[in-house]
């Protein structure tokens, strides 16, 4: 029996859909691991198709091509590490989230996911047929065990392995990132370890999918030595990385020798990563190269230019300042100002002469009428055109600047300030958004692609936000302070308090109310809202999902 077994780490990004190139990205690590001399290269969750690809892997050719990937990177790989790489599987009706193990060319066993998830994003219930409980398979005389990500999180799996021999857990992932997810995955992996006595190898998958992000942050526990469990190698978050990790055979069994310790940022440096990657895979994956955005001199957009700045390089950003008569002298400097300290290029396009055009054709029926925001909409949605006409025009994809407090309430204009093809901060509160501009022009990072410094300007922060839509226009004038706001929001929509809960809490009740109507009034721009990087465990689109049309509302 052997006494070491190194087993190589592909914590990597793939693509949904791209089969030949997710297994030319397992073939590639395959190559690192067998001239690192492993005995078995590791890869994460449905990495073949990519994670999540929803309904797509219920299109039988898509599964059975999928399958024929594998069964061919397993016969181009024959010569070398046992491969472990997870994929669907599909028999007779039946369709798995399996974790392939490929071994001389050949499928040696398929381990078959048995716990299913189906809260939150996930809809695995409705896709996958559960599979069996299984013992483990044996790579080189070793047995070794692999929950599929959910399977770890609950008790049966794990310990039906180590009841029939495993010796060592790995466990493939799909688990996408949301605030402290790497305390809460942590958490369950070293119960996992405490009972059952198992070392565990815990690998994750990096990179953005639509509007979630794979962070990596793959680690690896052996069992302490008075209880417990000791982390001995931990990835870094969002990168992708392969790394070789040595089991030794002591007397209590299998220890994964002390490796690669990254380390894991702070909630804010992550969050305003997540949201990087969120849109530079994003566009690299539906490949655009530049992108287009409305630079209003207000603190959202300065936010999102910075980001995509980061995510791309000022050359590929291009900014646009599209005054009105209600734009201020202050947000015009304001604009130019974070435009020049990013180094994007600031474009100037004016409403007035469009506005004045939709106003006169439309004068004979809004004839007897007072001015309301039925003319402030036509403001945001002339601008909506505008860019949108820059974006198809250049081949730019536009980005949208709300928050999540505007998109809760609704405080956006359909078709207006809404339009665009994906929103880096949909998933930010308004008070987080001002923390987080006040973290970014205090800390660069490598992986930033725009400058050093204070990129925000200081004036941009501080002053009270406006939509500029009419005269001294505040943000306060419909909505409550944003710390009272967003204090409410995370109430009804993170934590789904009833209104008593949080008048219980101290809020004025009247403004409770209003808040509600706002949220589920709301509910139909979100059905219509660009998609953005998930940093909650509460985001709009697939974590929360309500009716359209809904007469419900909580009663005091």
């Amino acid at each position: 029996m052997p006494e070491t077994f190194r087993i190589t780490l592909a914590q990597l990004n793939p693509t949904v859909g791209d089969l030949p190139g997710n297994a030319a990205k397992a073939r590639a690590a395959w190559d690192e691991a067998r001239d690192a001399g492993a005995a078995m290269l590791v890869l994460p969750e449905m990495f073949v198709t990519g994670y999540q690809t929803q309904d797509l892997v219920l299109k039988r050719a898509f599964t059975e091509d999928a399958m024929a990937e594998i069964e061919k990177l397993a016969q181009d790989c024959a010569d070398g590490p046992v491969i472990g790489i997870g994929g669907p599987y599909a028999e007779g009706k039946k369709l798995y989230n399996a974790f392939w193990i490929l071994q001389h060319g050949k499928v040696l066993t398929r381990v078959l996911k048995h716990d299913l998830p189906h809260k939150q994003l996930f809809d695995e219930l409705r896709l996958f047929d559960q599979g069996p409980l299984q013992g483990p398979y044996s790579v080189n005389g070793i047995r070794i065990g692999s929950p599929i990500c959910e399977d770890a999180w609950w008790p049966d799996v794990a310990e039906t392995l180590a009841e029939s021999g495993a010796e060592i857990l790995i466990v493939p992932n799909g688990s996408p990132y949301h605030r402290h997810k790497l305390d809460l995955r942590m958490g369950h992996m070293v119960a996992r370890v405490v009972e059952t006595g198992l070392p565990a190898v815990y690998l994750n998958s990096v990179g953005g999918q639509d509007d979630q992000l794979y962070d990596g942050a793959s680690f690896v526990l052996n069992p302490g030595e008075t209880g417990g469990a000791t982390k001995v190698v931990q990835l870094p978050p969002f990168d992708e990385a392969v790394v070789h990790v040595d089991f030794q055979r002591t007397p209590d069994g299998w220890r994964a020798a002390p490796g690669v310790m990254a380390d894991q940022p702070d909630e804010w440096e992550q969050d305003y990563r997540a949201m990087t990657e969120g849109l530079r895979d994003y566009m690299r994956k539906s490949g655009f190269k530049k992108v287009v955005l409305g630079l209003s001199g207000g603190i959202d957009s300065a936010l999102v230019a910075t980001i995509a700045n980061d995510a791309i390089g000022p050359e590929n950003v291009r900014c646009v300042m599209l005054p009105s008569e209600y734009t201020s002298q202050a947000s015009l400097d304001d604009a130019a100002d974070c435009a020049a300290r990013l180094g994007t290029r600031l474009d100037t396009v004016g409403i007035e002469g469009p506005r004045d055009a939709v106003t006169k054709a439309l004068a004979h029926l809004m004839e007897g009428t007072k001015p309301d925001t039925t003319e402030e909409n036509i403001q945001s949605r002339l601008r909506g055109v505008m860019l949108m006409a820059i974006s198809n025009k250049f081949g730019e994809l536009l980005l949208t600047t709300g928050n999540k407090s505007e998109v809760a309430v609704g405080y956006a204009t359909i078709y207006g300030d809404m339009a665009g093809g994906y929103n880096p901060i949909k998933d930010l509160y308004k008070t987080r958004v001002f923390q987080t501009c006040r973290w970014r022009n205090q800390n660069h990072r490598d992986w930033m692609m725009g400058p050093a410094g204070e990129v925000i300007p200081p004036q941009i922060i501080t002053k009270p936000p406006s939509a500029e839509l009419r005269p001294n226009q505040k943000d306060q004038d419909s909505l409550p302070p944003y710390e009272v706001l967003d204090a409410i929001l995370e109430g009804l929509v993170e934590k789904d308090l009833a209104l008593k809960d949080l008048v219980a809490q101290g809020f004025d009740v009247e403004t409770v109310k209003h808040v509600e109507r706002l949220l589920y009034g709301s509910e139909w721009k979100r059905y219509q809202a660009a998609p953005g990087p998930r940093i909650s465990t509460k985001a709009f689109w697939l974590d929360r999902r309500y009716p359209l049309v809904n007469r419900w509302r909580d009663q005091l």
